[in-house]
């Protein structure tokens, strides 16, 4: 998985790492909100995070391992981040509700998508980013620092830092 090679998805391995992600996100979704600080203690244990992070409810992610937040980075409600690669998201930045951030490029043929056949792709997002609601982000994008993502945009190449992207796809204004 780490490799960014092809390989399956569907080992016991990989269900046991989605299993413990499945619960850590079912506690911090069920917890109390004003007890809730960044994240559960089970996120939190999967998630690396630097100092004043946000992560609201409800939250999902594939493994919660992959996932680098910096310093003070927002997740607004709704945010989904399909981590079987590295997705660092660096200080300052703000996911708006429903952003979705993907890592799984699955097979284009049908009899290896069927049998799990994947490979990983990281995703690197810079600091002080700003994605607006409903974004998605596709596997192996960078998002340079500054940038300005529209809400509803899929990005689906590279944003130079300091740059504003809309569309679908999304593209420079």
């Amino acid at each position: 998985m780490a490799s960014g090679d092809w390989y399956s998805c569907l080992g016991e391995e990989f269900e046991a790492l989605r299993r413990a992600a499945r619960r850590a996100c079912h506690q911090h979704a069920t917890m109390e909100p004003d007890q809730r600080g960044a994240c559960a203690p089970l996120l939190a244990e999967l998630i690396t995070m630097g100092r004043d992070c946000w992560i609201e409810a409800p939250f999902h992610c594939s493994y919660g391992i992959n996932l680098t937040l910096g310093d003070r980075v927002y997740l607004n409600a709704g945010c989904v981040v399909l981590d079987s690669a590295k997705v660092a998201i660096g200080s300052h930045s703000m996911l708006g509700p429903g952003v979705h951030i993907y890592c799984a490029d699955h097979h284009r043929d049908v009899k290896k998508r069927r049998d799990g056949i994947e490979r990983a792709l990281p995703v690197s997002i810079g600091s002080d980013v700003w994605i607006g609601g409903g974004a998605t982000i596709l596997p192996g994008i960078t998002i340079g620092d500054g940038a300005i993502i529209a809400a509803g945009a899929v990005v689906s190449r590279d944003v130079v830092a300091g740059s504003r992207v809309a569309g679908v796809p999304a593209r420079g204004l």
